[in-house]
């Protein structure tokens, strides 16, 4: 295997869960244009098993709080499907909806109270007796890291949680969590794309490859804008990514996602699409070899600018 190849599956931290590389984004499960019932649900969750994707990626918000309760039914159509896939869930963001009458106002809610509940929650709606991976959505200025301690040690011991991790924590928030917990933070779910480069700069990756937690990327596609938006970067990026493909004979998803699983820190991302054809095309991804200029042509064509 070359350093630009993905192996198929990737350890997320020491001590941790293994993952399938890419991972599928069950967000926008209930926007499919072909329906959200149980047997439409099911139908994407075998494509991703057949295209070695295990990995599913939740929140108690998305859907309007309805998204895991949808996946769940697909799941009770077929219970031995838990046993070959790993769910990850997130709480903490606390939205004014119907589904939440007693949300005055958006907030975030990091409490001990609130993670087992919303633990308890996720269960009952994935159909499954317990979470591989819960991530902190979003940090919150109030959020106290030993209660969060105290909240994913008691799902621990009663075999409800395996592991928990963090999203779009900065690398001093992930610092301050990991000091008071006895497991490690196994991952931390960043957006990272072409056209959003944060990540790179600001210490995240560093963070993830020091402590060797494989980070997760949200919109590796930047929200359908690296196919669709007509601005100067993204219309530079995907020019670099045409010609990408020209080369390896991919098409401009397969190499977006290439690009992220081209860096040491061993990235995850998630897959958004609820097309069948886009799933099974995805994992040409694991087998698309960037080179180190094929990666700086990306990286140049957002910038704008050579590197240094």
């Amino acid at each position: 295997m070359t350093a630009s190849t993905s192996p198929r599956r990737v350890i997320m931290a020491p001590g941790g869960p293994e993952v399938s590389r890419l991972a599928y984004g069950c967000w926008r499960i209930l926007d499919d244009p072909e329906g959200a019932g149980a047997s439409r649900v099911l139908d994407k969750i075998l494509a991703c098993l057949d295209s070695g994707i295990t990995t599913f990626d939740h929140a108690d918000i998305y859907g309007g709080y309805r998204c895991e309760e949808a996946f769940g039914a697909a799941l009770r159509e077929r219970p031995g499907l838990r046993q070959r896939i790993e769910i990850v869930t997130k709480c903490g963001i606390m939205l004014v909806n119907p589904a939440r009458p007693e949300n005055r106002i958006k907030h975030y809610d990091c409490s001990r109270r609130h993670i087992v509940a919303s633990v308890e929650r996720s269960l009952r709606n994935l159909a499954t007796d317990h979470i591989d991976v819960l991530l902190l959505h979003r940090p919150s200025p109030l959020l106290d890291p030993d209660e969060v301690a105290e909240a994913a040690r008691l799902l621990q011991e009663q075999g409800k949680l395996r592991h928990l991790g963090v999203s779009n924590f900065s690398p001093a928030q992930l610092d301050a969590l990991a000091s008071r917990l006895a497991t490690p933070v196994v991952t931390n779910q960043v957006e990272l794309h072409p056209l959003r480069l944060d990540a790179f700069l600001d210490g995240t990756l560093d963070q993830c490859v020091t402590r060797r937690i494989a980070p997760m990327a949200w919109s590796p596609m930047a929200g359908g804008r690296l196919l669709h938006d007509q601005g100067p970067a993204a219309t530079r990026v995907r020019a670099a990514l045409a010609e990408l493909g020209r080369k390896h004979g991919a098409e401009l998803d397969q190499l977006a996602y290439a690009w992220l699983l081209r860096h040491p820190a061993r990235i995850v991302p998630v897959l958004g699409t609820n097309r069948i054809d886009r799933i099974q095309a995805a994992a040409k991804a694991l087998d698309t070899a960037l080179d180190p200029q094929d990666w700086f042509a990306v990286w140049t064509a957002s910038t704008g600018a050579e590197v240094p």
